[in-house]
């Protein structure tokens, strides 16, 4: 990975895909966070798809928050506006802090490199919890590319090293 901050260990991510409609086959969008991760130095630990349903996307949270090796969480889909979409709404209640820029800057740069003014409809949001990053994306191939490579690639060791500097000599 050619960020140099100096976190001196491997990074431990877990992806949750949720969606109503995808499978593993079908899961572009999930495996497009794999390939990026791994291209860039971090380990995929853990990789699931569940509904679009509160308590399924709140059980497999609780489970990986409870993992101490696990450093981030990258979820994809479930982050519109229509009904079935609970993302947020059911991962929201984890968050510690809310990484407010991190939703702020995926729409202005979804509005620009993307879809244009479509980018208000999303809820892409970060967040820290039991001191892991998650990163709540979209579903599209194009909203996890922007994410990944514009925004979570570029800070992840910084994010991780900042959650656990005090706590973990590992860093």
């Amino acid at each position: 990975m050619s960020n140099s901050f100096p976190l001196k260990r491997s990074i431990h991510i877990a992806i949750l895909t949720i969606s109503d409609r995808r499978n593993k086959e079908t899961d572009t969008g999930g495996e497009l966070i794999k390939k990026l991760a791994k291209a860039n130095g971090l380990e995929v630990c853990n990789y699931k798809i569940v509904n679009d349903n509160k308590n399924e996307i709140s059980g497999v949270l609780s489970e990986w928050l409870e993992n101490e090796e696990l450093d981030a969480i990258i979820t994809t889909g479930g982050t519109g506006i229509s009904e079935r979409d609970v993302t947020l709404e059911a991962i929201e209640p984890f968050f510690d802090k809310e990484l407010r820029g991190f939703g702020e800057m995926f729409r202005y740069l979804s509005f620009k490199e993307s879809i244009g003014t479509k980018a208000v409809l999303s809820q892409a949001s970060a967040g820290v919890a039991s001191e892991k990053a998650i990163f709540v994306l979209p579903g599209s191939r194009a909203a996890v590319k922007i994410g990944m490579k514009r925004l979570i690639l570029p800070e992840i060791r910084h994010i991780i090293f900042e959650l656990c500097k005090h706590h973990h000599p590992r860093v």
